[in-house]
């Protein structure tokens, strides 16, 4: 069992966590929201990994052959299309302060009352 995949995945989360942090632009900040999420789909591919395993769809492997967890793949997959869902949701809203406010600066929106 290697350490390598889990390791990788808290590295993005944190390189994400701290792009959210220092954000000034609510683009950048989606962005890095993105990244952030992407280390889940590393994390939970990582779960899913077997060593020497082939994919479980082929219909000439042998009984007993070692085959990868076809569940936590279908996991990775809706977790991207939330994460589609979810940025475009984000951007929309970035557009929408923007037109309002005229700014894309989080601290510059506070100031916008209506």
């Amino acid at each position: 069992m290697s350490y390598l995949p889990y390791a990788v995945a808290g590295w993005i989360f944190l390189v994400g966590i701290a792009g959210i942090a220092t954000s000034k632009n609510l683009i950048h900040l989606a962005v890095c929201l993105t990244v952030t999420q992407s280390s889940s789909y590393v994390l939970l591919l990582s779960v899913g990994y077997v060593k020497h395993g082939v994919a479980p769809i082929f219909l000439g492997t042998k009984l007993g052959t070692t085959a990868v967890d076809p569940v936590v793949q279908a996991l990775t997959l809706t977790d991207v299309v939330v994460s589609v869902a979810v940025i475009g949701l984000i951007l929309a809203l970035a557009l929408d302060a923007h037109r309002l406010s005229g700014t894309v600066d989080p601290d510059g929106i506070a100031d916008v009352s209506g």
